[in-house]
């Protein structure tokens, strides 16, 4: 609206207004008008809201409309005048993790210092031009190029055979369709990297026991990778400067790795296939996490009952609060991690991941009134489940019936569910990771190699 020459004004939260001038700067309107309502709206009784409604924010509202409009420019990236091989610092190795650290530059642990000669050997293991944009990453919308995707890779301590991997991975995150720009929202999801194909035998990721572990080096650093550029690129971290409004958040994660073996072995195809690809490709997909359930252990040779504890433990414990929030964004993207071991007994049945999908869809519900009552605490006070059904952003089955207390699917549809095998295959237990709904979603991208891969490996 401001740069059609339309005057407008921000109505943002005291605990928002540092993001929301982020968010202001990346879209180069970094004089756009904020009206700031005090304090935490959800917690103000209903008397206190319409006395700072009226005497606080109403007249700031009319402030900002009454101000000369201001210049919407192009968005501009905070290193203007450098340039990629530019020298940014000379020193110790301990002055070079305190000039990263006090610059934001650096998640807290000590990084490698991302020398010239350090990026040129990851530049090797990839025939795209170091200057190639990949794409944007707002909301400060600093240009991903291949160069920096090697800089922040040499900084996380991954090998430089890791590059396609580092190319592919934000390849997934600048897609629009991943909503990169919400990675800073409050619930504080971090996003997970799932890897498929023979790439993760040739790197030597683990993905077996203590798969979601740090220690594996392929495994450990490319999570953190990522972490890293989102901070570095994108302008996720809790600084002053800073648009990450994660409240209390979680720690990162490190890469998910299919047992594509353990796959094959019981007749299954790979989550890579599921997500439209073709077995035997190296695929990374990317979605948000924002909670992980409890282990879940499960004992029989029978699939049925398998899949009662899963879908008690991750469908209806892990997932049942949190999925309501995503009927309002009518969108959904659990996943659920297998033990080898589980997957053989569904396999053994008869069961397909489909078979296991539907199983879930079926017997996970709550009531729509708790699902109401929990979008309305999130801050969605005008959810509906019936409003929704109506104006077709949720299917039938979520009005069956006009019984407040009616059960619904927590799981929208059942194609939305992913299913990777991967952990111990000495042990009986499955994990469900729960993802932000429309922020975040399952994004693949095929891993591209050099022409000379072979010849470069170690």
């Amino acid at each position: 609206m401001e740069r059609a020459g339309v005057p407008s004004v921000s109505v943002i939260s005291s605990g928002f207004l540092k993001q929301a001038e982020v968010v202001a700067r990346g879209l180069g309107m970094p004089d756009l008008p904020i009206a700031e309502f005090p304090g935490v709206p959800m917690t103000d009784s209903k008397e206190e809201l319409r006395r700072k409604v009226k005497d606080v924010l109403l007249p700031r509202v009319i402030e900002g409309l009454s101000r000369p409009l201001g210049t919407a420019g192009a968005a501009q990236g905070v290193d203007a005048g450098l340039a990629p091989r530019d020298i940014v610092f000379a020193g110790t190795l301990d002055e070079v993790q305190d000039h990263f650290y006090e610059r934001f530059w650096s998640d807290g642990l000590p990084i490698i210092p991302p020398t010239l000669d350090r990026i040129e050997r990851f530049l090797r293991f990839t025939d795209r031009d170091p200057d190639e944009v990949l794409g944007v990453t707002p909301p400060a919308n600093r240009q991903a190029t291949v160069w920096n995707v090697a800089v922040n890779g040499v900084m996380a301590g991954c090998r430089p055979e890791y590059m396609p991997i580092l190319l592919a991975v934000i390849e997934a995150i600048v897609d629009p369709a991943y909503k990169v720009e919400d990675a800073g929202s409050t619930p504080g999801w971090e996003s997970l990297i799932v890897l498929s194909g023979p790439i993760i035998r040739e790197l030597g990721f683990n993905h077996g026991q203590g798969v979601m572990r740090v220690g594996k080096q392929a495994n450990t650093s490319v999570g953190r990778f990522l972490r890293l550029y989102l901070r570095n690129l994108a302008g996720f971290h809790h600084a002053p400067e800073g648009a990450d409004k994660g409240s209390i958040g979680q720690s990162f994660l490190v890469v998910l790795p299919e047992n594509e073996d353990a796959i094959a072995d019981i007749g299954w195809q790979p989550y890579s296939v599921d997500r439209g690809f073709v077995a035997g490709e190296n695929i990374v997909t990317v979605q948000s996490v924002v909670a992980i359930s409890a282990p879940t252990y499960s004992g029989s040779d029978n699939a049925v009952e398998h899949a009662e504890i899963i879908a008690d433990v991750i469908g209806q414990r892990a997932c049942g609060y949190w999925t309501a929030i995503g009927f309002v964004y009518s969108n959904w993207h659990p996943l659920i991690m297998l033990s080898p071991a589980i997957a053989k007994v569904f396999a053994s049945n008869g069961w397909s991941k489909d078979d296991i999908r539907r199983y879930l869809y079926e017997n996970v519900k709550i009531p729509a009134s708790r699902a109401e009552r929990y979008t309305y605490h999130c801050g969605q006070t005008g959810f509906r489940v019936t409003d929704y059904v109506k104006q077709g952003l949720l299917p039938p089955a979520y009005h069956e019936s006009d019984d407040p207390d009616r059960l619904v699917p927590v799981f929208q549809r059942p194609e939305w569910i992913g299913i990777v095998v991967a952990g111990d295959w000495g042990r009986n237990q499955s994990r469900g990771y729960v993802c932000n709904h429309v922020q975040g979603p399952p994004t693949s991208k095929r891993i591209v190699l050099p022409k000379d891969w072979g010849a470069l490996l170690p």
